[in-house]
């Protein structure tokens, strides 16, 4: 059972029709010694965000009971989830409403999916999003594929070294059947030089696809990456982290074409590696080569707004020569909880968890940094997320936090497609996320496990 406060009318309608001028009237009307007396002896007010930690605290006191701290990374990472995003999303109404693609959709769904859209779009800068694919590794290459629709080349797709292994092999996947030559720029200093990119773009390449923040944490630069592209008459796709934006500049005010993501950390939790969400935007004048659909606002014959399916050109609508993409889905759940999320912040809350999130990972590498055989393996800027390099190994790392109760890697040595990496630095390199749900007792006993060995 919910319940809500009455509004102000409410409260007004009902002291009229008691006879009774305000509220404070009628709770004066109990007897003194039954009255609370303010102010409280009650602690602080905590925060969501504080009340779970320390409940979390005290549930682990139980006999048995473990608590867990999470540092690990490489694409997906523990945030902390308002619970009213659980409240609004386990609502029947959309928790088995299936994904829109008939003329019968609800406007409800509809209306959920259009304001996903208009977020995203002013989260991005970009002057358009679908509503939501599949995850951010089929993003990457939807928006490849999209690139190579655009600009009418197909023979030559640049990917910088530095974006998460994962997507480069699903774009792998998705080119297997093509001729499309894929480069992969390497990245030995965690970032790539843009100077470098001038020798493998050529007239044929579609787009130079490039993550900010990369894999390794590290800021790229997008811009100049942006400028080499254009040159040429390739686009520029971006693959981001939603929550960075918080600090960072947009995709679209970087130049970028095309903006992609994985939309996890947007109110989704790790839920052992999905559902998640795949987030695509893109400027006005390619938005007929976008993949999936796209929801738009219009009105009825009697004036009142609503809303429709006006593009969805996949292959089960017209023929497959024609289709933008083989699409049959979209991750509408993950895509309301993202929509939930993004409206419960707004752009203050954003700000908030993006500056947490990167204090408290400078805060951890400094700390880390200070332990005899460890060491930050890039000095670029980075965000949420950091490679350490660790003397003894980076698996030998992994085990000294579990022991710990603490989760952190993965390790670079379970990364496909960075043997452009010495040999050591596989072995002994590991990826370190820290979050705003991260205390500094937390990242303190992280410190203690890797030190006292």
């Amino acid at each position: 059972m919910s319940y809500l406060f009455s509004t102000a009318d409410e409260q007004r309608q009902m002291l009229e029709r008691i006879g009774v001028g305000s509220l404070q009237t009628l709770l004066d009307q109990i007897p003194s010694e039954l009255q609370l007396k303010q102010p409280l002896d009650l602690p602080r007010a905590l925060t969501e965000l504080e009340l779970q930690q320390e409940l979390t605290r005290l549930a682990a006191l139980n006999a048995g009971a473990t608590t867990r701290a999470c540092f690990m990374g490489g694409g997906a990472y523990d945030h902390f989830i308002p619970s009213v995003v659980d409240e609004v999303t386990s609502r029947g109404e959309f928790y088995t409403a299936y994904t829109p693609y008939q003329a019968e959709a609800s406007q409800g769904t509809l209306q959920a999916f259009f304001e996903f859209q208009s977020m995203i779009a002013e989260v991005t800068g970009l002057d358009v999003a679908n509503s939501s694919l599949y995850e951010g590794g089929s993003g990457v290459a939807e928006a490849v594929l999209m690139a190579m629709r655009c600009t009418d080349r197909s023979g030559r797709v640049v990917v910088l070294g530095s974006i998460n292994p994962q997507a480069t092999e699903t774009l792998k996947t998705y080119l297997v059947n093509k001729t499309t030559e894929l480069v992969v720029v390497p990245a030995p200093n965690g970032f790539v030089n843009p100077s470098e990119l001038a020798s493998v773009i050529n007239d044929q390449t579609a787009c130079v696809v490039v993550q900010q923040p990369n894999f390794f944490g590290c800021l790229e630069s997008v811009e100049a990456i942006g400028q080499a592209a254009h040159q040429a008459g390739a686009l520029l796709v971006v693959s981001f982290d939603p929550l960075s934006l918080g600090i960072l500049k947009r995709p679209g005010d970087l130049g970028a074409d095309i903006a992609v993501a994985e939309g996890q950390s947007l109110g989704i939790p790790l839920q052992f590696g999905g559902p998640y969400l795949g987030i695509l935007a893109c400027r006005q004048q390619f938005v007929r080569k976008m993949p999936g659909r796209l929801i738009g606002q219009t009105v009825d014959r009697n004036g009142q707004r609503c809303y429709f399916l006006n593009l969805q050109a996949r292959e089960q609508h017209i023929r497959r020569a024609g289709a933008m993409s083989n699409i049959c889905t979209n991750q509408g759940l993950m895509a309301l909880r993202a929509t939930v999320y993004l409206a419960l912040l707004g752009p203050k809350g954003l700000r908030e968890v993006a500056e947490l999130s990167c204090r408290k990972a400078h805060y951890a590498a400094d700390r880390l940094k200070l332990i005899e055989g460890c060491e930050l393996r890039f000095a670029s800027p980075f965000f949420k997320e950091f490679v350490l390099k660790y003397k003894d190994g980076a698996n030998t790392a992994i085990r000294r936090a579990a022991e710990a109760k603490i989760d952190i890697g993965p390790a670079l040595n379970r990364c496909s497609d960075l043997d452009w990496l010495s040999a050591e630095d596989r072995e002994q390199c590991l990826l370190v996320a820290v979050t705003e749900s991260r205390t500094k007792d937390e990242i303190d006993r992280l410190v203690d496990a890797l030190a006292n060995h």
